[in-house]
């Protein structure tokens, strides 16, 4: 194999060159997932050390067989989610943010009644969830479910839908997950208090959110007791100073894809979060709440698989399936798995059984795969269509924030400001909409010459409404 660099532990004629031959024979559809896998899993297991050179593109790909598009995805890829680094003109390299990573085997929005449009995020396309599959699944598993598992349940969950889990993440999501420390919880709601909970046992009083950020993260700590501390963010995630200077040992974020900003947490700040929570022995609290909604590339990767001791992961079907379902994962660091699981056992004895056979039955054979692709699908039509309308009818607009989620921000010129005249004509004209100012926990900046920021959910609206609403919206600022 070609050499790139004289590192000892780099890929010419190593264990690690022997962990990429599978993913170079996988199936066309399948080969840069599986070398994406494959490389993710050689800087994790130390195959490939930190400070490690790597092959040029082109060199790998010669050896490997495959397209060279294939390879520089890849090492894209795994740049932006920390594995590797580079610089212009010289090379790429394994990172040192990964360490100690190790594997084994809501926004709860309601709908606006009386409005002609609506675009409030929050909600997937409940019309999507898949009524026969599921139908069939549950059929199924309760013919063959053990009269043993109706019994009450491990506080864990079901073995075989955290096994089916543990898969799951590790194949779409890049976390280091380990069975026995997911549990299965009702949602992120639940994740957020058991994780609240655990940490006000530990005497601490405070966490982090970010601002803007989901105003639910605020009122479920809340509930255990502990209060938050708003922290603003820069165009690479939260700012470091002020997480620094708040004090606090655990901050909750959203590094796949901030919610409401868009923005996608940078390798840089995740590496600098990850250093912050070593240096003051704290938690990152990880939602990835629609972290497998990304429709330009691939979705960046967890960030609790650079580090799994100091990230708590937790996720839903509430995007994907349906929030009504209220069925989730929270994936621990040893240090507070125990203790998360205890506190599961007493709140509720357990999530309900026969919800969690079928789930995993559904993961296993494939078909929630074929429910997320489905839902990528669509939503992605339906957020070109919105952003086609908005070029349309409010010309000038500003769009920002990755291609992903249910939700997109829109900035309209100051014409249409100030915000409080343009919310009072939206109501006027019964277009339900949401400011950014609205998910904010301390008080806004100027917004300077973009008067008007709007958080607009298109997940649940068909592209003709979204068209339709758009047209609505744009008569009711005068546009």
């Amino acid at each position: 194999m070609t050499s790139s660099g004289t590192n000892p532990g780099g890929l010419t004629g190593s264990a690690a060159w022997e962990l990429l031959l599978p993913a170079a024979s996988a199936p066309a559809r399948a080969r840069g997932r599986s070398l994406r896998a494959a490389l993710r899993e050689a800087v994790r297991s130390g195959r490939l050390a930190t400070g490690t050179r790597l092959p040029s593109s082109r060199d790998l790909a010669a050896d490997l067989g495959v397209s060279r598009g294939l390879v520089t995805e890849a090492y894209e890829q795994l740049t932006a989610e920390g594995y590797l680094r580079s610089g212009r003109g010289a090379g790429t390299w394994v990172g040192d943010a990964v360490r100690g990573a190790r594997t084994r085997a809501r926004d709860l929005a309601p709908r606006s009644l009386g409005a002609r449009a609506d675009f409030v995020p929050g909600t997937p396309d409940l019309s999507l969830f898949p009524r026969t599959a599921w139908a069939a699944t549950h059929r199924s598993v309760l013919t063959d479910l053990p009269h043993h598992d109706l019994g009450y349940p491990d506080p864990r969950g079901l073995p075989r839908l955290r096994t089916a889990l543990a898969e799951l993440l590790t194949r779409r999501r890049g976390v280091a997950a380990d069975p026995e420390r997911i549990v299965v919880v009702s949602g992120v709601a639940q994740a957020s208090a058991l994780v609240g909970s655990a940490l006000h046992a530990r005497g601490m009083r405070t966490v982090g959110v970010e601002d803007p950020g989901s105003p639910e993260h605020s009122a479920l700590y809340a509930s255990a007791g502990v209060g938050t501390v708003p922290l603003p963010l820069d165009a690479e995630g939260p700012a470091v100073g002020p997480l620094l200077r708040s004090g606090v040992r655990a901050v909750v974020t959203t590094p796949a894809h901030q919610f409401p900003t868009g923005i996608a947490c940078s390798a840089r700040r995740r590496a600098e979060l990850l250093d912050w929570a070593r240096a003051v022995d704290g938690i990152v609290f990880e939602d990835d709440y629609d972290g497998d909604f990304r429709y330009d590339r691939a979705p960046v990767g967890a960030l609790q698989g650079l580090d799994p001791e100091r990230v708590a992961y937790a996720g839903s079907v509430s995007k994907s399936l349906a929030p009504g379902l209220r069925l989730g994962w929270l994936l621990l660091p040893d240090s507070l798995a125990d203790e998360v699981v205890e506190r599961k056992r007493t709140m509720d004895l357990g999530h309900p059984t026969v919800d969690q056979a079928v789930f995993a039955r559904f993961v296993e054979r494939g078909d929630y795969d074929r429910q997320l692709r489905r839902c990528q699908r669509a939503y992605r039509e339906r957020r070109d269509a919105l952003v086609a309308a908005l070029d349309e009818h409010f010309p000038g607009a500003r769009l920002s924030g990755i291609a992903a989620g249910l939700h997109l921000i829109a900035a309209l010129p100051g014409r249409y400001g100030p915000e409080e005249r343009f919310l009072a004509r939206m109501a006027e004209a019964r277009v339900a909409v949401r400011a950014l100012s609205a998910y904010r926990h301390a008080d806004a900046a100027g917004s300077g010459h973009y008067g008007v920021r709007l958080v607009l959910g298109y997940s649940h609206l068909s592209p003709a409404r979204i068209r339709a609403g758009v047209r609505l919206m744009a008569e009711g600022a005068g546009a």
